[in-house]
């Protein structure tokens, strides 16, 4: 069982950072793989970056080099940084078991890069 809220998201301009941080409910979270997501208007939800419960990481092509997954297991929660920012990162961005599941899913939080 698991819940998650996602926050940090905000309005940035091109090149701006941001951190994105995701709080888990539940005991089992160190177990669990997670997901960032993001769903752009009009597009589907694709998955930007991961992290195993051993702190294997992975990237979608199109942030790699610019945004980090982190995990800090005593704090049930997970991070994105988001770095050198583009417009096309624009988005709700949620976090998830990886691969997701579907009654996890929480509200998101927005990032806008937009000058």
């Amino acid at each position: 069982q698991g819940q998650f809220v996602e926050s940090g998201g905000g309005l940035v301009q091109p090149g701006g950072s941001l951190r994105l941080s995701c709080v888990a409910s539940g005991s089992f979270f160190r177990l669990y793989s997670m997901g960032w997501f993001r769903q752009a208007p009009g597009k589907q939800r694709e998955l930007v970056a991961g992290i195993s419960s051993g702190g294997s990481t992975y990237y979608a092509d199109v942030v790699k080099g610019r945004f980090t997954i982190s995990r800090d297991t005593a704090k049930n929660t997970v991070y994105l940084q988001l770095t050198s920012l583009k417009p096309e990162d624009t988005a709700v961005y949620y976090c998830n078991k990886n691969p997701p599941v579907t009654s996890y899913w929480g509200l998101g939080t927005q990032v806008t890069v937009s000058s």
